[in-house]
Order: structure tokens, then C-alpha cells, then sequence
């Protein structure tokens, strides 16, 4: 959950470095494709998150 928080983060942090700063539009984009992906594992690590743990006895 930590990792899924701090990629939150960075996509924030470089999406506004690049919305603000001139000629680093890379980085909105970069910081946009990495919130798009994130969330991505986000939904799959949920998705299949249950099936995973087991019951020791």
C-alpha cells in the first residue's frame, strides 16, 4: 500500500512540475502515464488480492 501511495505522489509531483514549468511537458505526461498505470496495479492487486491468502491449520 506504501509503494501504491509513493507512485501516487510522484505522478502528482511531476504532473505539476510539468504543468508549471516551460518546455517540460514530458514530465505531465510521464507523471500522467505513471498515475494511469498505478492505478492499473491498483485494480488488479484488489482484483485478485482474496484468492491469494490461505488458512493455516
Amino acid at each position: 500500500m506504501s509503494l501504491f501511495l509513493f507512485l501516487i505522489l510522484v505522478a502528482v509531483v511531476l504532473g505539476i512540475i510539468g504543468f508549471v514549468g516551460h518546455g517540460l511537458v514530458y514530465l505531465l505526461v510521464i507523471g500522467a502515464v505513471l498515475l494511469v498505470l498505478d492505478l492499473v496495479f491498483a485494480a488488479v492487486r484488489l482484483h485478485r488480492g482474496g484468492r491469494r491468502h490461505r488458512v493455516v491449520r
